[in-house]
């Protein structure tokens, strides 16, 4: 049989969250949640005589995405009508951009495996407007809803240079990341208003022909899509290997079979009629304006993961969890601005706090734990107030409480005890009430001191200094030698 390797290219659509629509003052709504037909006015429902207006916020929410991306701004752009009639599109067309997009030209590197890094080509990068939703009725009939139309609409195209159901999902799980970075995307793929689609092919390996592709749309998370493109694959490959040729054409994905299904046959662009949009004129972007936007660039995930490992010795492993979401990073970030060792920070957050979130269901912006909190709590473990297992009891207090690390200290009396008389007391006590470890160590079992080390922290409530107790265990017991 023959040996096949995949060919995707991902469209990703991506909602603008600007607080009005693309091309009139309709603000944006919920549309999961919102009324139907509440955000509407005559230029979204495409009523004839209304003119379109072109939405500023919209455009630098693109072109951060573009700069985002390393793409190429074109000075010179035109919106296009893509005209064809379907029920959730008011206007018979929707405004668009065909010929000359907002930006060319960019690529996204992806990890699919770990050292292996590749650049994914991103083709265009351009504005559109939103259609509106509809929803099927069991009788047979369809509702709309065109609160959703006009809403600002990104359609990001990567080239064909993907090729395995893993690498597509690498490839729109970091996107998704970064337009969640730039705040100009929710990244939501069950409320729709992120929505990716692969464009699949195969071809035998080793060569680099395109051959027909089929598009696979409604896939509402990155697990589908994974999913949908591995059965693609398969899919294909037994067409061709049994004589039969692949059709152009979208399919859905059946989720109770795990399957991909026809929909219907995939148009052309020609099919559209595209034509420049008479109502709208071109626009014109200045270096000026492009180099204002890459300004208000934030830090990216991939720059931050290299300057926590560079600059703050943290493990590869941390330093992306840490950059994974952009409110964590920044919570981690405003706890070493205050004076936080990174490593510390890290370690609590990551291990401690972010396990009682779960447990609660709570996010970082809703605890009673603040970035000031915890380095005040590491002070205590640096100044030997308390130690790490302490610490860890007191963060649990803190965050169900919201009192400070010195003040639940204060009041359980939970202070680190360093005092060597009170602890060489409890050590020679755990060697009295154990004389058969006592001899089985003398004996050369040396691993036993760890549990006298255990006895003397239970005998004094966990509060005695980890490294005094090591000490004092190991200077009695060697005395008995």
């Amino acid at each position: 049989m023959t040996e096949y390797e995949g060919v995707i290219g991902l469209e990703v659509h991506a909602e603008l969250l600007t607080e009005s629509k693309m091309f009139c003052g309709c603000r944006v709504v919920d549309s999961v949640e919102e009324d139907p037909n509440r955000a509407v006015c005559p230029v979204c429902l495409g009523m004839p005589g209304m003119l379109p207006v072109l939405n500023r916020r919209a455009v630098e929410y693109a072109m951060r995405v573009a700069l985002a991306l390393n793409c190429t701004i074109h000075p010179h752009n035109i919106f296009a009508r893509k005209n064809y009639f379907y029920p959730d599109l008011p206007k018979a067309y929707q405004i668009s951009q065909y010929e000359l997009p907002l930006a060319t030209g960019g690529w996204l590197e992806i990890e699919p495996e770990l050292g292996v890094v590749r650049r994914i080509g991103v083709r265009r990068v351009h504005m559109e407007e939103d259609t509106g939703k509809l929803t099927h009725t069991e009788n047979g009939g369809s509702l709309v809803d065109y609160n959703r139309s006009g809403v600002p609409l990104l359609e990001i195209v990567s080239e064909p240079d993907l090729h395995s159901a893993e690498e597509a999902y690498v490839y729109a799980t970091k996107l998704r990341q970064i337009l969640r970075y730039l705040d100009v995307n929710s990244g939501d793929l069950e409320k729709g208003v992120l929505r990716v689609e692969p464009n699949i092919s195969i071809r035998p390996k080793g060569t680099d022909q395109l051959n027909t592709r089929t598009e696979v749309k409604n896939l509402n998370s990155f697990r589908i899509l994974f999913l949908a493109t591995e059965y693609e694959l398969e899919r294909q490959a037994n067409v061709l290997d049994n004589g039969g040729e692949i059709v152009q054409e979208t399919r859905g994905w059946n989720e109770a079979d795990k399957r991909t299904f026809s929909q219907r046959i995939k148009e052309d662009a020609h099919d559209y009629r595209y034509f420049p949009e008479p109502d709208l004129p071109p626009l014109h972007i200045d270096d000026a304006w492009i180099e204002r936007v890459r300004a208000e660039l934030p830090e990216l995930p991939d720059a931050k993961i290299a300057r926590y490992r560079n600059d703050w010795g943290l493990s590869r492993y941390d330093a992306e969890l840490l950059a994974d979401e952009k409110v964590t990073a920044e919570w981690f970030e405003a706890a070493v601005a205050a004076g936080g060792e990174p490593k510390a920070i890290a370690n609590l957050l990551l291990n401690n706090l972010f396990k009682l979130m779960n447990e609660s269901g709570q996010s970082l912006d809703e605890i009673d734990v603040s970035p000031e909190g915890l380095v005040a709590l590491t002070e205590l473990v640096e100044q030997q107030t308390i130690n790490n297992n302490i610490a860890k009891s007191v963060l649990v207090e803190m965050f169900e409480t919201g009192d400070s690390a010195e003040t639940i200290v204060r009041a359980k009396g939970l202070a680190q005890v360093s005092d060597s008389d009170a602890i060489l007391a409890a050590v020679q006590a755990a060697i009295d009430q154990n004389p058969a470890q006592v001899q089985q160590y003398l004996d050369g079992k040396d691993k036993l001191m760890g549990f006298f080390v255990g006895q003397v922290m239970r005998a004094m409530k966990g509060k005695a200094n980890p490294g005094v107790v090591n000490q004092l265990v190991e200077q009695e017991l060697d005395a008995l030698k």
